[in-house]
C-alpha cells in the first residue's frame, strides 16, 4: 500500500510500508533485542495455553508476535520448571505442541491474577518513545495546496481553511467555537486528511514490569500487510509487536470523563488499558461539545496544561510508580457554549488557535444545498433555495447555518419515502420541512 502524493505536502515516503517500517521498528532476532525477559514471555505463553489448552510452536509464535527461535528460550524455561509438557505432532521442532502441567496451570492462574493482559508481547516504553518521535504528526508540514486537497469535498471560506491549515502547522491545540450547526464537528473530523500516512502502533507497552494495552481495534484502522513470511522466520518485515495503522483520529464528546484520560485499571480482569490520548498518539484527538461533560471543563482543560507545554504526558500505574511518554497529539477542542466563560486566561494562552465558526453567506449556503441535493439524488432547484434564503431564513430571522440544507432536505426525503410516489419537491414541501425542523416560535 502506498500513500497518495499531494503536491507541496511533506507526507510519508512513496515506498510501500513493508519496506519503510522495518527501519522504524526492525524485527528482533534475539531475546535481548526484544527488551523482554524469558520469564515475562513464559508467563504470556502460559496464559495463552491456559485459555487454549494445547498450542503449537507456530501458533504461540503468531499470537505472541515473537519469532519461534526467540520463544524457544521462554518455552525452555517453562519446561525446566515443569510448567509445560511437549506433545509431538510432527517430525520437526517447529511442529511441536505444548500444554500446561498441573503446576503450570496453578502458576498461570497466579500470573493472570497479577496481570490480566493476554495477547501479543509488549514493547518496552523506551522503544515506543523513540518510535513516537520518529513518526511525529507535528513533522507533517501543511500548506495551502494540501488543505485545498484535504477539504476538497467541504464547503468553507478560504479564510477559514487557511486558518485551520496554519493551526495544524503550529503543533498547538485548536479551539473551535461558535453556535451549533456551524460545521465545527464536520470540519474537525476532516482535518486529519492533511496529515495522512501510516504509523506503527504497539499492541501493548511494558512499563516498570506492568503491561498496558494500547491497540484498540475499535479506534485504530489497522492496515493488513500480511505476507507469506512464516512467523517463525526473522529475516523480513517490521517488529510484529506493532500494528500498521492509519494515523488515529479519536473523537469524544459529552461522554468524556476525566478518568478516561488516565490509565484504566480493570478490576475484573486485572488488566491495564491506555487512556484516550495515548491511543491517539501520532494522530488527532477531538474533544467535542466541551462544557457538556460530566467532569467540569476546568478539570478537562487543566489535564492538558503540562502535556501541551512539555509535550510529555505523565501517568501513574499504582504503587507509587510513574512514567512519562511523548505527547504527540493534535488536540482539537470544540464547543457551542460561550467560549470566554469556559476558559480562563492561563488556559486561553495555552490553547493556541482560537477559531470562530458562524453563519455563512448566501453563496456558501447555495453550494451546500446543491451538494446535499446531489448526495440525496434530489433535483437542484435554484428558485427553491432562493425561497429558503429570502422568504424563510431572512423574514423569520433565522441565520444561515451550514447544517440547515442537510436537515431540511433530509426531511423532504423522509416525506418522499412516506408518500411512496413521485411527489413534487416544491415550496409547500419545503415549508413543511421547515415547520418540522424549527420550533413554531421561529
Amino acid at each position: 500500500m502506498t500513500v497518495a502524493h499531494v503536491a507541496g505536502l511533506h507526507m510519508e515516503t512513496d515506498e510501500p510500508p513493508t519496506t519503510r517500517l522495518p527501519t522504524l521498528a526492525p524485527r528482533p532476532g534475539t531475546l535481548a533485542a526484544t527488551g523482554l525477559s524469558a520469564e515475562l514471555l513464559g508467563d504470556l505463553a502460559s496464559k495463552l495455553l491456559l485459555r487454549a489448552g494445547v498450542l503449537s510452536l507456530s501458533t504461540l509464535s503468531d499470537r505472541l508476535a515473537i519469532a519461534g527461535s526467540i520463544l524457544m528460550d521462554a518455552l525452555g524455561l517453562l519446561r525446566r520448571e515443569a510448567r509445560i509438557e511437549v506433545r509431538p505432532s510432527g517430525s520437526t521442532e517447529a511442529e511441536l505442541s505444548y500444554t500446561l502441567t498441573e503446576r503450570g496451570r496453578v502458576l498461570a492462574l497466579h500470573a493472570l491474577h497479577r496481570d490480566g493482559y493476554v495477547g501479543p508481547a509488549p514493547v518496552p516504553l523506551e522503544d515506543y518513545a523513540r518510535l513516537v518521535n520518529a513518526q511525529s504528526a507535528r513533522d507533517r508540514r501543511v500548506n495551502r495546496s494540501a488543505m485545498q486537497h484535504a477539504m476538497s469535498d467541504v464547503v468553507l471560506t478560504d479564510d477559514l481553511r487557511d486558518r485551520l491549515g496554519a493551526a495544524l502547522n503550529s503543533g498547538r491545540a485548536l479551539f473551535l467555537y461558535g453556535p451549533a450547526g456551524t460545521g465545527k464537528t464536520f470540519i474537525a473530523s476532516r482535518l486529519q486528511r492533511a496529515i495522512p500516512g501510516q504509523i506503527l502502533m504497539p499492541y501493548a507497552l511494558l512499563v516498570n514490569g506492568a503491561i498496558i494495552r494500547v491497540f484498540d481495534p475499535t479506534l485504530h484502522g489497522a492496515i493488513d500487510l500480511r505476507d507469506a513470511t512464516s512467523p517463525l522466520l526473522l529475516t523480513a518485515g517490521f517488529d510484529r509487536r506493532y500494528v500498521c495503522c492509519k494515523r488515529p483520529v479519536i473523537h469524544v464528546g459529552g461522554e468524556l470523563e476525566i478518568s478516561m484520560l488516565d490509565i484504566e485499571q480493570r478490576g475484573a480482569t486485572h488488566e491495564m488499558v491506555a487512556p484516550l490520548q495515548l491511543k491517539a498518539n501520532n494522530g488527532m484527538l477531538i474533544i467535542d461539545d466541551l462544557g457538556r461533560q460530566r467532569s467540569t471543563t476546568e478539570q478537562i482543560l487543566n489535564r492538558w496544561i503540562v502535556p501541551m507545554e512539555e509535550r510529555l504526558d505523565h501517568f501513574s500505574i499504582g504503587g507509587g510508580a510513574y512514567f512519562s511518554v511523548p505527547f504527540d497529539v493534535v488536540l482539537v477542542f470544540s464547543t457551542n457554549l460561550n467560549a470566554e466563560s469556559l476558559v480562563d486566561d492561563a488556559l486561553r494562552r495555552r490553547l493556541g488557535y482560537k477559531i470562530p465558526f458562524g453563519p455563512i453567506s448566501p453563496d456558501l449556503y447555495r453550494q451546500i444545498w446543491q451538494r446535499n441535493c446531489a448526495a440525496l439524488q434530489l433535483p437542484f432547484q435554484s428558485e427553491l433555495v432562493d425561497f429558503a434564503i429570502e422568504e424563510l431564513h431572512r423574514q423569520r430571522g433565522v441565520e444561515l447555518l451550514p447544517v440547515h440544507p442537510r436537515d431540511l432536505l433530509n426531511m423532504i426525503v423522509d416525506r418522499l419515502r412516506y408518500e411512496e410516489h413521485d411527489a413534487v419537491v416544491d415550496r409547500e414541501m419545503l415549508m413543511w420541512a421547515w415547520d418540522n425542523n424549527f420550533f413554531q416560535s421561529r
